[in-house]
């Protein structure tokens, strides 16, 4: 619209990573730092990196990451904006990207998103959760419901930063429950969403927590492999 074209004008939005003005509304990439983004070449995505990390831990169908997380690198700042930035717009655009990569997978035959899920009071404090925020970005692109909902936190968990995996993984697990408000799901392929594979202790929780509940299959996508 000429109005939206207007405000770029006067009030220009400028890309996270490098600073240049965007000429798209709803941008927080120009489109050279868009390309330029760290993407793992995982071919097969039962041989990544981000699959490998489940192995011997949880049955996890097949799994993926939209971008490298390397420290210093100038595109940390997309991770630093959507968590502790207030910056939701970064969530919708980075997981319309993840679900223009889904489009291309057979990650997009899953039935429904499930986005990690905050316990209330971090969600309250932050004002949203980040995973749901980019859920809805994938659901833009690929058309899979999203079902935010379905888990619950039940524990308020301190930074788990200082903490090897093995660590993380008792410290977290048991914090995840099935909601009372959960719909039936059996035999349905469930993609959890979250921003961040580290050692991915929460998303084996969250993992186990559907599978010791449901008869399900489960996938994982995230923005970022650390």
């Amino acid at each position: 619209m000429w109005w939206t074209d207007l405000l770029l004008y006067f009030f220009p939005e400028l890309c996270l990573v490098c600073g240049k003005r965007l000429s798209r509304a709803g941008s927080i990439l120009c489109l050279k730092c868009e390309y330029n983004l760290p993407k793992p070449d995982f071919g097969n995505l039962d041989n990544s990196p981000v699959n490998q990390t489940f192995w011997g831990r949880v049955p996890v169908e097949k799994s993926t990451s939209l971008f490298r997380f390397e420290k210093g690198s100038p595109y940390q700042v997309l991770l630093h904006e959507l968590k502790y930035h207030g910056n939701q717009a970064a969530g919708l655009y980075l997981g319309r990207l993840l679900g223009q990569e889904l489009l291309h997978s057979s990650l997009s035959g899953c039935d429904i998103l499930v986005p990690v899920p905050l316990h209330n009071k971090r969600q309250k404090k932050r004002g949203y959760n980040q995973s749901e925020l980019i859920a809805r970005g994938v659901s833009e692109i690929t058309g899979i419901p999203v079902i935010p909902d379905l888990l619950t936190r039940t524990v308020h968990q301190t930074s788990q930063t200082s903490l090897g995996r093995y660590e993380r993984y008792q410290n977290i697990k048991g914090n995840f429950s099935v909601s009372s408000r959960a719909p039936d799901v059996n035999g349905m392929k469930i993609l959890l969403i979250d921003d961040v594979l580290t050692t991915g202790s929460t998303l084996e929780a969250c993992s186990w927590t559907l599978l010791n509940y449901f008869n399900c299959r489960i996938y994982i996508a995230t923005l970022s492999l650390a």
